[in-house]
């Protein structure tokens, strides 16, 4: 009678070990299939710890089931699963910011194309010498193009394209418009005045 205690604590034991006698497989197919959505959701780019913290997790429970530790197997492979959900949503929140990085970059740049074109116009207006406004005419004509450059990358969706096309060119713009402005200012007050 007194070893029956024994032997019920020994099964006891026994039995949650039994639970890993085999791979964890659907873990890890469900891993996989987490990882490889948050490769579609661009993860790699836009949450690449997060993401590379899930494929190391795959990769370390492929590992243990090799060396048949299923219970390390089973944890890893729920690890890399939840990492790569937060990679999901990582980079989906990540992805949205810099599209409107971008975009405002792109915005921002075309309002001061605006303002140049306006004043070169009021320049034109105030007689300013062709030769003192032809820079600001080929900022316009080189900024359009770079514009459209990233426009057409922000519809592709290679959002790193389209913020880095625009890099600086606002303040390049705006210091074109101080020069216009400048000449133009100089040109009024150089304007004699004639009596009546």
């Amino acid at each position: 009678m007194p070893r029956l205690p024994v032997l019920l604590c020994t099964i006891a034991l026994l039995v949650p070990s039994a639970g890993c006698s085999e791979p964890p497989q659907k873990e890890i197919d469900r891993a996989q299939q987490a990882i490889d959505a948050a490769r579609a959701a661009g993860a790699e780019q836009y949450a690449p710890e997060t993401y590379n913290a899930a494929t190391a997790a795959l990769k370390q429970s492929h590992e243990a089931v090799d060396q048949r530790d299923y219970r390390l197997a089973l944890s890893r492979a729920v690890d890399a699963g939840d990492r790569a959900q937060e990679a999901t949503k990582e980079a989906t929140d990540n992805k949205a910011k810099a599209r409107r990085d971008a975009e405002s970059a792109i915005n921002a740049a075309n309002a001061a194309l605006m303002q140049l074109e306006a004043r070169i116009k009021t320049a034109e207006a105030a007689r300013v010498p062709a030769r003192e406004i032809a820079p600001a005419r080929g900022t316009v004509q080189d900024a359009t193009g770079t514009l459209q450059k990233a426009r057409a990358a922000l519809s592709a969706g290679d959002l790193p394209a389209a913020r880095s096309t625009v890099e600086g060119l606002e303040s390049q713009i705006r210091s074109e418009i101080r020069v216009v402005e400048a000449a133009t200012t100089l040109r009024t007050v150089r304007r004699p005045v004639r009596k009546k």
